[in-house]
């Protein structure tokens, strides 16, 4: 699986943008928004338990990540068409404000290494900085749901440049290592 430090691969795939007659569907890719934060998150499949929960807690977070300049883009196997059905089908995703990617032919879950055993993508999320660089990775087993919150924390550590503690929180000081150093010879 591609990790921290490595560069997220270069794909091209169609999404289910909208729920709107005749902008259903768009083409996203790795340009589509260089220069910027992403949060890249992979799915097991479509019309699942645990997987609309993520989808509708990154939808809830999306403005925050958007205040922090960043976009998320979700992804599985599905086609763009069963995304578009499983978002007018399901209450809690008709009006998610990111893009189901349609990874139908497995090249980005191959490229960033995280197709289970199953031959499905594992629960994924990644960060990605401006310079198309992974600076977080984060899997969790099927059947654990991952924390959108968690995601965001983690982009705001990554904004400020400096060391940020376990369980650091945005508006938080972050660690001093002049200071601590000191502190330890004194």
């Amino acid at each position: 699986m591609l990790t921290v430090g490595d560069a997220f691969p270069e794909f091209e795939l169609t999404a289910c943008v909208s729920l709107e007659s005749g902008r259903e569907f768009s083409t996203i890719s790795h340009k589509t928004y260089e220069g910027d934060w992403k949060v890249y998150f992979a799915w097991p499949l479509d019309f699942t338990f645990v997987c609309p929960t993520e989808l509708t807690g990154f939808g809830e977070l999306h403005t925050d990540f958007a205040d922090r300049g960043a976009h998320i883009v979700g992804f599985s196997l599905d086609s763009e068409f069963t995304h578009h059905a499983w978002r007018r089908s399901h209450p809690g995703l008709r009006g998610l404000p990111f893009p189901m990617m349609a990874d139908i032919r497995r090249e980005l879950c191959s490229a960033l290494g995280i197709l289970g055993r199953d031959g499905v993508p594992m629960r994924a999320a990644f960060l990605v900085d401006p310079a198309d660089v992974i600076r977080f990775a984060m899997v969790t087993d099927g059947s654990v749901g991952r924390n959108p919150q968690e995601v965001l924390r983690a982009l705001d550590a990554l904004q400020t440049g400096g060391l940020c503690p376990a369980s650091w929180t945005r508006g938080e000081e972050t660690l001093d290592p002049d200071a601590l150093l000191a502190a330890v010879e004194a």
